[in-house]
């Protein structure tokens, strides 16, 4: 799963690399921008953890509290890999542009899907971290309830913020000035046309991020519960 979403990340920037060079455009950074965006969730994961298990070593305390800090860092990122979804359309092209048309699918289908298996990816890791935490390293604790909760909850929030930012035009790093967001947000959100906008918006993000997470991450979670019960029968 790692590398398949690796490569598709590095098949997209090359699409929008050779776009420009191939077919002597302008450079579309943004693409290479949101693309950045898009890992930065699963960077910052990584570290996160290197720096808890660190820390666990030398007190608990802080292991926690670094795990709970970089896990909101995280949170707040993690729309950033999902957005690439919105940005299915054809807003770089321009009239007569030289570029054709199917090759501009081809890119614009890569980058959406990049960003789908990058959210993937942060949400399984997330989903076995949670899991390992509570319940220990069986893979059979994955299907657990509340294990299955998290993800529906985490699904549901990144919905949120996708909204938040493809309508309100809202950052992660927003959170720095929380007054002036808040007033932003309840601003947007006293119009009942707006409140109805978001909840459909995240709900149908949501389910579609779940349907893709079960195609592509429930086969390796069932995979392991499976074996897990075999080793289990096989061996006393």
């Amino acid at each position: 799963m790692l590398i398949g979403a690796a490569a598709l990340n590095v098949y997209a920037v090359l699409l929008v690399v050779f776009r420009a060079v191939g077919f002597h455009t302008k450079l579309y950074r943004p693409m290479l921008w949101n693309v950045w965006l898009s890992i930065t969730p699963i960077l910052v994961m990584g570290i996160g953890g290197l720096v808890s298990l660190l820390l666990l070593g030398v007190s608990t305390s802080l292991g926690v509290l670094s795990t709970v800090l970089f896990g909101i860092a995280w949170l707040l990122l993690l729309p950033n890999a999902s957005y690439l979804i919105t940005e299915l359309n054809f807003s770089h092209r321009r009239e007569n542009d030289p570029v054709p048309l199917w090759y501009d699918i081809i890119l614009v289908i890569s980058l959406a899907m990049s960003g789908v298996l990058n959210t993937i990816m942060n949400v399984f890791l997330a989903h076995l971290m949670y899991a390992a935490r509570l319940h220990g390293d069986a893979a059979s604790s994955l299907l657990k309830p509340d294990a299955l909760g998290f993800v529906g909850l985490v699904l549901l929030l990144l919905g949120f913020g996708m909204y938040l930012g493809r309508y309100l035009r809202l950052n992660s790093w927003d959170i720095r000035s929380p007054k002036r967001l808040a007033a932003k947000v309840w601003g947007h959100f006293r119009e009942p046309a707006n409140l109805r906008a978001g909840a459909a918006f995240t709900l149908t993000y949501a389910v579609f991020l779940g349907v893709m997470y079960v195609a592509v991450a429930g086969t390796a979670v069932l995979g392991l519960a499976m074996l897990e019960e075999v080793r289990s029968a096989v061996l006393p």
